[in-house]
């Protein structure tokens, strides 16, 4: 228990040096959705995207028919095409400002962060339920004889198609449970769950856990470390709402509760 609590309280410092660095969730300042053609950025009232800080002129972005978006500095210097990932979007700086393109079912935003904006020192501290280890489970880890598509809405009620490869199975209290893996990767897959403690403890929309240890055969899922999605901290998120298999009955007071002002 020393171990693990040690370990917990590690954990915890890490997630929070993650949401307040320079590319964490606490300092963006925009999202703007990109379409065809050229788009100028920076702070200065004439740029078609106008930003509340960082350089006057950016720079700009052009997007073609195909969805290909190339980055021109104001400064002069060379073009940069950019290559577009879901999971690792391009970034480039500006001043004090990290931008980044995102892409989403085929359609890219602009996503900006001030890397000395203020906002991850006036973040209050996380409150967390008291670590239980009984809430650290080993379950099955359950392949699909073919992927299981799915249709699942997200925070900005955009729609995503994804495929579940396998399913966690577990039992607590006499009773078993499953839910399904509907991002991450092969080594941390990702579960976006809601129980019922979103009715008065925990964000309402969901929470994210992250599966440990994978073998062939099981996972480790640890509700300790449940946390808040992005959108928690953010209006400028996209974040995945659970399937109606990963909304379960009962309570889980373990992990992240909901902030002080959502």
């Amino acid at each position: 228990m020393t171990d693990y609590a040690t370990q917990y309280a590690e954990w915890q410092q890490k997630r929070l040096a993650a949401l307040k660095a320079p590319n964490g969730w606490l300092n963006i300042i925009a999202r703007v959705w990109l379409a065809e053609g050229t788009v100028t950025v920076g702070a200065a009232a004439d740029n078609d995207i106008i930003l509340s800080s960082g350089p006057s002129y950016v720079g700009s972005l052009t997007q073609d028919a195909d969805g290909q978006v190339t980055y021109t500095p104001a400064d002069g210097s060379a073009a940069q095409v950019l290559k577009l990932s879901k999971y690792s979007p391009p970034r480039f700086t500006a001043g004090n400002l990290l931008l980044e393109v995102t892409s989403l079912n085929g359609e890219n935003a602009l996503r900006v962060r001030d890397t000395t904006s203020d906002a991850p020192n006036q973040l209050q501290p996380l409150e967390y339920f008291p670590l239980d280890p009984t809430w650290r489970i080993t379950a099955d880890w359950v392949a699909f004889e073919a992927p299981k598509g799915l249709t699942i809405s997200t925070s900005k009620a955009i729609e995503t198609e994804v495929e579940a490869t396998h399913k966690a199975v577990f039992a607590r209290d006499g009773v078993t449970y499953e839910l399904l893996a509907t991002h991450g990767t092969a080594e941390a897959p990702q579960f976006v769950i809601r129980d019922q403690t979103s009715r008065d403890s925990t964000y309402a929309a969901c929470r994210f856990v992250f599966g440990e240890d994978v073998t062939d055969k099981t996972i480790v899922l640890d509700f300790n470390k449940a946390i808040n999605p992005p959108c928690a901290f953010t209006e400028h998120a996209v974040c995945p709402l659970p399937p109606a298999e990963n909304v379960l009955p009962i309570r889980i007071e373990a992990g992240e509760k909901r902030l002080h002002d959502r």
